[in-house]
C-alpha cells in the first residue's frame, strides 16, 4: 500500500523489513482528491479470544523474517489455499518470492497454529506484464503442516463473487507495528466499475492483503489494487471480486 503518511516510518523499520515494506506498500503520491471519501471510524485492536485463525501474516522464510502483508484463507476444493494482495508477492523490480510462509493468528511473534510454507502463487498475467492494479490479487497454495491441509486445520472463508458495491463488510489485518490484528466494520463504495473502497483508519503498513468481509462470511476484496491499496490509512481500495477474481480462483485452486 502506498500511503504518504507512511513514507517516514518507513525510515525507522530495521534494514532487513525495508524490502517487505516497499513491497507491500509501494511509493505512490498524495491521493486526488476526487478519490477522498468521508472519514470513517477508527480500526480497533482484535482482543486475544477473538483472534481468527483464517487470518494471518506472510513472512519471507520463516517465523522471524520480515513481515509482508495479510492473507486469509479461502474455501477451496483442495482445502490449501490463501488469498492475498498481488504486490505483496510478485512486482516487476523484484519478481516473485519463493520462501514466503503464512502464520495463521499471528499474535505478538507467535504462531498459535503452525507456520505453513507457501507452495504456489498465482496471479494475473495482466498483473505480471504490468502491474495493473486492476489485477492486484494473488492465491498462495500452501503445504500441509503435521499431515493436515490448513482448511481441515482452521476452516477458510467462502469466496464472494459478483455480488456489487455497498455492502457492510469488516476489514481485519496486521500492521507493521504491531504484534496483534486491527479490525473495522463499514460499507464498501465503488471506485471504479472494477474496484471498491472502504473508509476506516487506522490501516498502515502490513495490511494489504486484508480480507473483506461479509456477515456471512463470504470475502469479496482484500486491500489493494487502486494505489496498492490507498495513499491514507484512513481509506483501502480492493480489486472487485468479478469474474475476473473468479477465473483466477478457478486457476489457483481447481
Amino acid at each position: 500500500m502506498g500511503r504518504t503518511d507512511r513514507t517516514l516510518r518507513r525510515a525507522l523499520l530495521p534494514a532487513t523489513l525495508l524490502l517487505a515494506a516497499q513491497l507491500a506498500t509501494g511509493c505512490g503520491s498524495d491521493p486526488d482528491p476526487a478519490t477522498r471519501a468521508a472519514p470513517g471510524p477508527a480500526a480497533r485492536t482484535v482482543p486475544v479470544e477473538a483472534t481468527d485463525g483464517r487470518i494471518g501474516v506472510l513472512l519471507l522464510g520463516e517465523l522471524t523474517g520480515p513481515r509482508m502483508c495479510t492473507a486469509s484463507v479461502v474455501d477451496s476444493p483442495r482445502r490449501n489455499l490463501l488469498v492475498t494482495a498481488a504486490h505483496c508477492v510478485q512486482s516487476a523490480e523484484r519478481g516473485s518470492f519463493d520462501d514466503l510462509v503464512f502464520a495463521p493468528g499471528y499474535r505478538e511473534g507467535r504462531a498459535p497454529y503452525g507456520v505453513w510454507p507457501v507452495d504456489t502463487v498465482t496471479v494475473d498475467p495482466r498483473w505480471v506484464a504490468s502491474e495493473d492494479p486492476d489485477y492486484d490479487v494473488a492465491f498462495l497454495t500452501v503445504d500441509e503442516v503435521d499431515g493436515l491441509r490448513i482448511q481441515d486445520r482452521l476452516g477458510a472463508y467462502r469466496p464472494g463473487f459478483g455480488l456489487g458495491f455497498d455492502l457492510p463488510v469488516t476489514v481485519t489485518g496486521y500492521p507493521h507495528g504491531s504484534g496483534a490484528p486491527v479490525t473495522c466494520s463499514a460499507r464498501t463504495t465503488a471506485q471504479s466499475a472494477t474496484q471498491e473502497r472502504f473508509a476506516c483508519s487506522g490501516y498502515t503498513v502490513g495490511t494489504s492483503g486484508s480480507p473483506w468481509l461479509t456477515a456471512a462470511g463470504e470475502l469479496i476484496g482484500v486491500i489493494g489494487g487502486y494505489q496498492e491499496g490507498g495513499d491514507t490509512d484512513a481509506i483501502s481500495y480492493s480489486v472487485a471480486f468479478d469474474q475476473r477474481v473468479a477465473n483466477l480462483y478457478h486457476r489457483a485452486a481447481d
